[in-house]
C-alpha cells in the first residue's frame, strides 16, 4: 500500500480515471452492437443510421484514450463493410 501523499493521490486519481474509460469504452460498445443488431435483422436504413451514430462515438473513445486508435479503426473498417454488403 502506498505511503506517500503523492502515491495516496495518484491511486485515487487512476480510481476515478479507469471508471470514466470504462464508461466511455462501455458507451461505445452498445453503438457498436447496436449497429451489429441492424444488420442482423436486415434493416439496411437503420443500420446506416446506427454506423452514423457509431463511428463519432468510437472515435471519441479514442481520443479520451479508452480505446486503441487500430482497434476502433478495425471495429469501423467491419462494421462499414457489413452495412455495404447488405445491398
Amino acid at each position: 500500500m502506498a505511503n506517500h501523499k503523492s502515491a495516496k493521490k495518484r491511486i485515487r486519481h487512476t480510481e476515478s480515471v479507469t471508471v470514466v474509460r470504462n464508461d466511455r469504452r462501455s458507451r461505445a460498445r452498445t453503438f457498436i452492437k447496436k449497429v451489429e443488431s441492424a444488420v442482423v435483422s436486415g434493416d439496411k436504413a437503420a443500420a446506416a443510421e446506427a454506423l452514423k451514430a457509431a463511428q463519432p462515438e468510437i472515435m471519441r473513445g479514442v481520443s479520451k484514450g479508452a480505446i486503441q486508435k487500430n482497434t476502433a479503426s478495425r471495429k469501423m473498417s467491419r462494421l462499414a463493410a457489413s452495412v455495404k454488403a447488405m445491398a
